[in-house]
């Protein structure tokens, strides 16, 4: 399926993306670092990565023509510092703010669908205005800004326009630890499809749950069992008793299947041993507010760290409360990319790509979410001709 990836990155979403089912025809990433480490990869013929056209290229720059009408998707996920918790929160009055460029891709390459992602602040209180005027764009990305007119006033002629919209628009708030990712990460994604398709657009649902993990650590042990050690003494955290009680009444296995823990995505590496990118690096350490991630939980969201890492998310603690940095080995797991994926840069260079990367697991959720509502489109519009 023909798409084309903005805001590349390392590769995180993109990869989900491919082992979705699209094929990138056009990917466009600013970072010079972050190109290099795909180009590196693509080098190195990684499956799926062997066959991206990835370019440093301004997306600014970026004519639309030649793809108009011609792709299944878009995908990107425009920088995230303008809304993030850590940034200046300057939102759109943020030179990064890439959002028009969105839009502007959608409004002329005309794809079949988009799927974009951002951090769960843009949902927020203080950007929710501007949340639904990018939404409000998507779902009519004909219905330009006009010259002099405020971003408020643009909105609401959107929301009262008598137009029908060219497309249909679902925005959500997730965690990726319910779609597998071994890592705690809450973003917004946006998904659309175009109108004309004969569909509805549904939210994603979740796969992996806290609930499920939970049952199988606290319940049934089998958690335990498969990494061969006993139940940890004082392991349950005190929020945890209630829901672990209630599952023994209910007596049932949650639906869903477990949420990945650190200890599941690290396992199998062993201790860093200074091969493909399982370096050890010193200096990790623990104050207040400053713990790393526990084994047997999914880890906390890695952190790019441009202004620090205040709650120690790239640092692992041990049961014997002993921590140390995550190489760069296991912070590639956490965003769901192959052992042989590797990382040319400093470590700290390294886990600031990772650190804006799309968990790769998260990724090809939304992109088999998304490919299951077009092939239900597709099969609508040909029986529809075939009736004519």
């Amino acid at each position: 399926m023909r798409s084309a990836e903005l805001f590349a990155g390392c590769g995180g979403l993109a990869l989900g993306m491919s082992r979705a089912g699209f094929c990138p025809e056009l990917m466009a990433e600013w970072d010079s670092d972050a190109v290099a480490t795909v180009l590196h990869n693509k080098q190195r013929k990684i499956e799926h990565v062997r066959a991206w056209p990835m370019v440093q290229q301004d997306v600014r720059a970026i004519d639309w023509a030649p793809f108009a009408n011609g792709l299944v998707n878009l995908s990107g996920g425009p920088p995230c510092q303008p809304f993030g918790i850590g940034g200046k929160k300057a939102g759109d009055a943020d030179a990064r703010d890439m959002w028009p460029e969105a839009i502007r891709g959608v409004r002329e390459a005309r794809p079949e669908s988009f799927l974009f992602e951002n951090v769960r602040n843009l949902a927020g209180p203080k950007f929710a205005p501007y949340l639904s005027w990018i939404i409000e764009n998507l779902r009519r990305p004909d219905e330009q800004r006009r010259p002099r007119e405020s971003r408020e006033a643009h909105l609401t002629r959107l929301q009262c326009s008598t137009k029908a919209p060219s497309y249909q628009v679902v925005c959500q708030v997730v965690n990726a630890a319910d779609y597998g990712a071994p890592q705690i990460r809450n973003r917004v994604i946006i998904i659309g499809v175009q109108a004309a398709f004969s569909v509805v657009l549904s939210p994603m649902r979740p796969t992996h749950s806290r609930d499920s993990l939970l049952w199988e650590q606290w319940v049934t042990g089998r958690y335990w069992r498969r990494h061969g050690m006993k139940p940890p003494k004082n392991g349950l955290e005190k929020r945890d008793f209630a829901a672990v009680a209630k599952l023994e009444k209910l007596g049932n296995a949650p639906a869903e299947l477990p949420w990945v823990t650190l200890r599941d995505a690290i396992s199998g590496l062993g201790d860093p041993n200074g091969r493909r990118n399982h370096v050890f690096r010193d200096g990790a350490r623990i104050y207040s507010g400053h713990t790393g991630s526990p084994l047997d939980m999914p880890a906390k969201a890695l952190k790019a760290g441009d202004h620090g890492v205040p709650g120690g998310e790239n640092m692992i603690r041990f049961p014997d409360g002993s921590v140390r940095y995550l190489t760069a080995r296991e912070a590639a797991r956490l965003v769901g990319l192959p052992d042989d994926y590797d990382f040319p840069r400093s470590w700290t260079e390294s886990m600031r790509q990772m650190g804006n990367a799309v968990p790769t697991q998260l990724a090809e959720a939304a992109g088999r979410h998304l490919r299951a509502v077009l092939e239900k489109g597709w099969s609508g519009r040909a029986s529809t001709m075939a009736a004519e």
